[in-house]
Parts: C-alpha cells; structure tokens; sequence
C-alpha cells in the first residue's frame, strides 16, 4: 500500500466527467488513483443498473462507496415518484454494498412529499440501515430577494437529519463557512463532497483552492477529529478541453485531498465533535 494512503477513502464522483458516462468515470477513478466511487443515477442505463455496476467494479476493481439519488433537477424523469427515487436508491446501495446514499433536500413544490421528508427518511434509515445523507444546498434569489424554494430548509446543519452530506459549492452560493458548519453537524456528517466556489450565484463546482471555500482548514479538521466517512470529489470538468485536461483536475483534487487528509505521525488525534 502506498505510504500517502489516507485513512479517510477519496472517491471519485461520476458527476465529476458528467456528461461521460459511469463506465468513464470508473476508467477515469482507477487512471488517476481514487479509492472508490460515488455514483449520481442519471438516464445512462448502467448508472440504474446493479448487474451493470458490479461488472465496472469487478473490471475496474474499485468498490461503489455511494449512491447519489436521482433528485436532482436534471434527473426529474428518473425513477418516477420522488419517493420511488429514494427507495429504489437504497435498494441499488444494498446490491452494490454502498452504505450512503446521497439526496438533495425536496422542493416546496412537491407537496406531501416535501412535507413528509424529514420523517419519512428517518424511518428508511431505520427500517433498512442505510444512511441516508441529505445534501446542503443554497437559496434562490430573484430580484434580489430569496425565493423559498425547499422544504423544510436548503440549510440541513439546524435540521433533525441523521446523516448529512456537505458540499462545498454549495456552500459558497449560500455564503456559508463549511469550516463552521462541520463543526456544528458533528457525528451527523457523514459524507463530503469535495470542490470549491465563489459567492456568486454559481454553483460552479471548481477545483479545490481557486474558490474562497475553507476547504483545506476544513478537511484538516476532519482529519484531526478522527472522522469516520467518504470524501467524493464532485468538481466540474465540462469546460476541460478533452480527457487529459479531465483527469489532470481530478488528479490535481485527489492530491489536495490527500495533502489534508493524510495523518502524520506527528498529528495529535483530538476528538472535534460536539
């Protein structure tokens, strides 16, 4: 094993080659060295399929450490009933042996299941053990002032949510310091998605360090506090001129994350949760 390999694994999000498919995304994680990957459900049909995704991991060698539902504007057709999104998810984690799931906070528009949500996922995680991490998001605004666009909130950190996922993107349009924000979600993080942004209305998903994120303060964080969960890249890399501009940033990400993940010997382990 190599000596730079973190305790904490850094997977590689397929939303990261987006619009490439989850067979490019594996070729790409196991070229540039990632742990493992997390995969968004889209319309690709191996992105559905368990039978599919076990042939990538045995091929590529690299296990699926997430699933991220399908609840994502783009995916709006996928899967059907915002519930069946959810459910069918976790089914697909079982069958590939990831234990997160990954979904986006419901918009007030889809009425009893937004109003059920916070409950409802509760009793998933509960029935089928499955942690199912609701994703930070950020408020809309239009002329100026916010539209009210989730439900119960785009902030989960004040929510009653078991399981979390942060994203660091996310958090620049919502001017939020993600290093705080770790902080206050304590034991209920469960999984990171690692990029960069700027507080200008963009969710633009950049490469760690040229956004005004505390990304590194906050990955040392976790490091130090002897966290136990999955850090998924998820940076942009449709505006790279071909795959080798793709994997270069991607390269570039894992690297920053193993920089600050890495434990030295002489890093004191402190117990950072509240």
């Amino acid at each position: 094993m190599e000596a730079h390999s973190p305790k904490v694994p850094v997977a590689l999000s397929s939303a990261s080659v987006y619009p490439l498919t989850v067979h490019d995304a594996f070729a790409m994680a196991k070229d540039v060295g990632y742990d493992g990957l997390e995969v968004l459900i889209t319309g690709n049909a191996a992105s559905q399929s368990a039978t599919a995704l076990r042939a990538l991991m045995d091929k590529y060698q690299l296990p699926i450490l997430a699933i991220h539902a399908p609840t994502l504007l783009l995916t709006q057709q996928v899967w059907g009933s915002a519930w069946a999104k959810i459910e069918r998810s976790v089914i697909l984690a079982q069958a590939v042996g990831a234990d997160v799931v990954v979904a986006h906070p419901p918009f007030r528009w889809q009425g009893s299941y937004a109003e059920e949500f916070v409950d409802g996922v509760r009793r998933l995680t509960d029935t089928t053990g499955m942690k199912i991490a609701v994703e930070n998001m950020y408020p809309w605004r239009a002329r100026g002032r916010e539209a009210k666009m989730y439900l119960p909130h785009w902030n989960p950190v004040p929510q009653p949510y078991q399981n979390v996922t942060w994203d660091f993107s996310h958090a620049a349009i919502a001017n939020m310091d993600s290093h705080q924000a770790l902080q206050d979600l304590g034991q209920r993080l469960r999984h990171v998605h690692l990029c960069d942004g700027l507080d200008n209305g963009k969710d633009e998903h950049l490469v760690p360090g040229l956004g005004t994120q505390p990304v590194a303060q906050s990955l040392q964080f976790l490091r130090d506090s002897a966290w136990e969960g999955v850090v998924a890249v998820e940076v942009s890399t449709r505006k790279a001129k071909n795959a080798g501009q793709k994997e270069e940033w991607l390269g570039r990400t894992l690297a920053f994350a193993r920089e600050h993940l890495q434990v030295n010997n002489d890093t004191e382990q402190v117990t950072g949760w509240k």
